[in-house]
């Protein structure tokens, strides 16, 4: 076989995932799709947790972050009004409509600080530019996600689809919005 990059198998594992319409993929059927042993997968990632990590982080870049677009003629605080209400709503439409690769970003991101925090770098990254803020550990951006909580944490999920989701979120948005 053909160098296999780290790329293909964050690709194929996703790919079996969404196949199978499970989170237990195992590192053996991921090895037999690419044609490799289970050994040689080891030669791109650390351990099993840093595949997961990464296949989940990749497609939370990819399905959440990178959707999120924002009007840049509108002004700061209203751009990161519109840009907070799409990330959550992001998440919210991932848990319910693609189970199993939300059933492994909580897994491996969400039940796991670190992996958490990094994934959520480009995130803070965006708050802190829409915002002007100068600020090179984004700490402003990352108090102001941590505010959402309620709305990203899988712990909450059970209230994402309540009638008042909305009314909630403009509620803690009126909160903050003079500390921005």
């Amino acid at each position: 076989m053909t160098l296999t990059t780290h790329d293909k198998i964050l690709s194929t594992a996703e790919r079996l995932i969404q196949e199978t319409g499970n989170a237990e993929v195992t590192l053996a059927q991921i090895a037999t799709e690419l044609g490799m042993t289970h050994a040689a997968l080891y030669k791109h990632f650390q351990n099993k947790q840093s595949l997961w990590e990464a296949v989940a982080a990749a497609w939370f870049q990819r399905e959440i972050i990178d959707q999120i677009q924002c009007d840049p003629s509108a002004t700061p605080q209203s751009q990161l009004h519109d840009w907070l209400w799409a990330f959550v709503t992001a998440k919210k439409n991932a848990y319910n409509t693609n189970p199993q690769m939300f059933a492994l970003n909580t897994r491996y991101i969400d039940s796991n600080p670190k992996a958490l925090r990094d994934v959520l770098i480009p995130a803070y990254t965006i708050v802190s530019h829409i915002m002007g803020y100068d600020d090179p550990h984004n700490e402003r951006a990352e108090s102001i996600l941590a505010t959402f909580a309620i709305f990203t944490l899988p712990n909450f999920k059970e209230t994402w689809n309540d009638p008042d989701y909305a009314q909630r979120f403009e509620r803690i948005w009126n909160l903050i919005k003079a500390g921005v």
